[in-house]
């Protein structure tokens, strides 16, 4: 089976182990070229025979002297493919290439400004003489290597940019791809568009066209079968599948009665009635309903709702004819961080599927090669309506996990209530998609409160809402007065048993965004 790369120009990222690897690779795309991060190791051998249009070299360590710090395969700088290296990859080309690099205690953190040296430098056209740039690094560059001239400076770094036009080769000391650096991107899209030569091409349109022909490819006329939540991820998937293969797709969706208000309802409306995808809908609230009595634990639950998932799943999937191929939203971070040797191990595979005895299906992986950026991209252009192309972070367990304690039918219907007027009224008035996520939470506690001239003894409600760009960190949204004030009214009037509205402020970390 055929492949992105084959098809489209690709800018291999070589990942030194920077966490900007991943936003390297985005920015790229950005540019409307297609990018892969491939080990810093890879062989000379590989990338000719892989045919990269350009080659970015990524941030690392603080040094290429570190204990341990990792090094490329020399011979791919003589290879004639144009290079970038930012950061440590000044340095790795410096090294490689007869360059000196001092050690020093002397680093560079944070904001600096960029002197450009050489008017008629080819990476920088078009950059101011002084802008600003984002610095993080010790040692640098103190001798250029032959042949290459330096073409920026700052007032630490002598030798903040340099370039070897004859052989390609382009380094910069600091950080383009951060949004910090101003003339960032303009850098990166020179380098791509007008030195390698690369088109801009890699555009939503091609995605689709590309991946469905894919699919088509490996599928052939076999029948698949989709596991559907109702999340962005999985409903991408069935929409970009139903575009490749029509009737031979199944799309089961499993619902545990977890989920936000009507959220269940839309899920069947959207790819039953709108995309006639052949859709079977499991009502299991009542069967997770009596396996969570009791259950206080959120990792016990956690684990009660994904083995029970699956369990049902199964049971619909075996009753099916002819499947061979099983769906699923894995994307391009799961990929690299199931993989990468140079990436943390941050978590284990979150598809990872537990086939019971004597099942087996075939994966197969249509987003595998896409950010989570793209994949919403990629949902609009196919149609999907907003509420699910940008539909926030939910947890798998959904409101089981957002309910402190035991759960009831009562709890969830309570929650799910307080939570749809958090959504509605946050939503109205966060028109720009400023705040990351914002949900209630139904702690296991209750308190006395006064309601006309009767005295209550009611459950409170928490509001979250963070703001956040990776979900990594985050800090909680300062949503104006009026507007909680608004959300605590109609909570109270509005949902039964309710009596106390409180705002969570605290950021991550110390505290998590979910508050299981």
């Amino acid at each position: 089976m055929s492949s992105y790369h084959e098809e489209q120009p690709t800018v291999f990222v070589l990942d030194f182990g920077a966490q900007y690897a991943q936003l390297i690779a985005r920015r790229v795309r950005e540019a409307r070229v297609y990018s892969e991060i491939v080990p810093f190791d890879i062989s000379a051998e590989e990338v000719s025979r892989r045919k990269p249009a350009a080659i970015i070299l990524s941030g690392g360590p603080a040094s290429v002297y570190a204990e341990g710090a990792p090094h490329m395969d020399p011979a791919v700088l003589e290879l004639g493919i144009p290079i970038l290296g930012f950061c440590y990859g000044i340095q790795e080309m410096a090294l490689h290439l007869g360059g000196e690099i001092p050690k020093t205690d002397i680093g560079e953190y944070g904001f600096a400004e960029l002197s450009v040296t050489a008017t008629d430098s080819l990476l920088l056209d078009g950059v101011p003489v002084t802008s600003q740039c984002w610095m993080s690094h010790r040692d640098s560059v103190g001798t250029a290597p032959a042949g290459f001239s330096v073409t920026a400076r700052t007032a630490t770094t002598a030798i903040a940019a340099m370039e070897d036009p004859t052989r390609g080769l382009f380094a910069t000391q600091f950080h383009p791809e951060v949004a910090h650096t101003e003339f960032g991107q303009h850098i990166i899209e020179t380098f791509l568009h007008h030195i390698a030569g690369i088109p801009p091409v890699w555009t939503m349109v091609n995605i689709i066209d590309e991946t469905v022909a894919l699919v088509r490819e490996q599928v052939g006329t076999d029948r698949v079968i989709c596991g559907l939540s109702g999340g962005v991820d999985s409903s991408v998937v069935a929409a970009l599948l139903h575009r490749a293969i029509g009737d031979q797709l199944t799309c089961v969706f499993v619902d545990h009665g977890m989920m936000r208000l009507d959220e269940a309802e839309q899920v069947v409306r959207t790819f039953r009635d709108q995309f006639h995808i052949d859709l079977i809908h499991v009502d299991a609230e009542d069967r997770y309903l009596e396996l969570l009595a009791g259950v206080t634990d959120p990792e016990r639950k956690r684990h009660i709702i994904g083995e029970e998932f699956w369990q049902v799943f199964f049971e619909e999937a075996t009753k099916l004819e002819g499947v061979k191929w099983l769906a699923q939203g894995t994307l391009y971070p799961d990929v690299i961080e199931s993989g990468n040797k140079t990436a943390a191990k941050i978590k284990s595979h979150h598809n990872l599927i537990p086939f019971p005895a004597g099942v087996h299906f075939d994966l197969i992986e249509p987003l595998k090669a896409l950010f989570k950026d793209e994949v919403r991209a990629v949902g609009s252009e196919l149609g999907l309506p907003d509420e699910i192309v940008h539909r926030q972070p939910f947890p798998g367990p959904g409101l089981a996990v957002r309910i402190i304690g035991d759960i009831t039918r009562e709890k969830l219907d309570t929650l799910r209530s307080a939570d749809a007027i958090i959504r509605e009224e946050i939503g109205a008035w966060d028109t720009e998609r400023s705040v990351w996520q914002y949900f209630g939470v139904l702690p296991d506690i209750r308190s006395v409160g006064v309601m006309g001239d009767e005295r209550t003894y009611g459950h409170p409600i928490i509001i979250r809402a963070v703001s956040s760009a990776d979900a990594m960190t985050a800090d909680w949204a300062r949503l104006p007065h009026d507007l909680l004030a608004k959300m605590s009214n109609r909570i109270i009037n509005e949902v039964e048993g309710i009596n106390r509205v409180a705002y969570d402020i605290t950021s991550k970390p110390p505290g998590t965004i979910e508050w299981e």
